[in-house]
């Protein structure tokens, strides 16, 4: 039997006006999908015109002018729709999507369903649940001592997978995936009996236990910042924008 770090697997990722999933937006977004390792994934791409100005900072991360997203993007609200049903379809199949960072990605997408389409990506996947592998907490969790950042970048140079064009949300999603793959192999004792759907109720546990370790610390030196211990996804807040 496959192992699923060596089987179909697809992958989600975004560019944002922001870091905050209440206020900001989708700019760009991308699913990769791939049937085996080594084999050439499909990819579909969204450029989203987001009718909010871009800070420079996000163009600066992304090289995604507001210029450029008001004359090529599209209308967030169809996009939106195309993307949860793109993962939706995933999820109808059973196959694991991976989403590096997922609270944020998948949050904002549901804020932007919500602001859109008086939706919310629950909705999508009533039917058929959404598996989702998380390279950042399946790392943190199997190699909790290394030190140093877990960014996608320092991911892929851990594990030595190449990152071409780093924030583009297709070359990253791929690299995700990648990393994810390499994640399976490297802990493949710990990893090989267990199944997407036991792995997400897993890392959802696991996020929990490093979130209130990242929140220990911030109490510690003094830092106000809150952290979510919610995963793959961000409960609404009613004042969500």
């Amino acid at each position: 039997m496959t192992c699923w770090y060596e089987g179909p697997l697809a992958a989600f990722d975004t560019e944002t006006t922001g870091v905050d999933v209440e206020t900001d937006r989708i700019v760009s977004a991308a699913v990769v999908v791939q049937d085996a390792p080594g084999t050439r994934p499909r990819v579909t791409r969204w450029l989203v015109n987001p009718g909010v100005p871009v800070p420079a900072a996000a163009t600066e991360v992304h090289g995604l002018t507001e210029e450029h997203l008001q004359r090529n993007g599209r209308w967030p609200a169809p996009v939106m729709y195309e993307v949860a049903q793109a993962l939706a379809e995933q999820a109808a199949v059973g196959r694991p999507v991976v989403v590096m960072n997922a609270p944020f990605d998948l949050t904002l997408l549901d804020r932007e369903l919500r602001r859109h389409r008086a939706s919310s990506l629950d909705r999508w996947f009533e039917r058929s649940p959404l598996l989702v592998l998380d390279p950042r907490v399946l790392d943190k969790h199997l190699d909790r001592y290394r030190k140093g950042r877990r960014t996608l970048a320092d991911l892929c140079a851990h594990y030595e997978v190449e990152l071409e064009e780093a924030h583009d949300a297709a070359a990253d999603a791929t690299a995700a995936l990648e990393v994810t793959r390499a994640v399976g192999r490297r802990f493949a004792s710990r990893l090989e009996r267990l199944s997407p759907g036991e792995l997400h109720t897993l890392q959802a546990v696991w996020h929990a236990a490093q979130a209130r370790g990242l929140q220990a610390w911030f109490a510690r030196t003094g830092t106000e910042e809150i952290v979510d211990p919610a995963w793959p996804l961000r409960p609404d807040l009613p004042a969500a924008a």
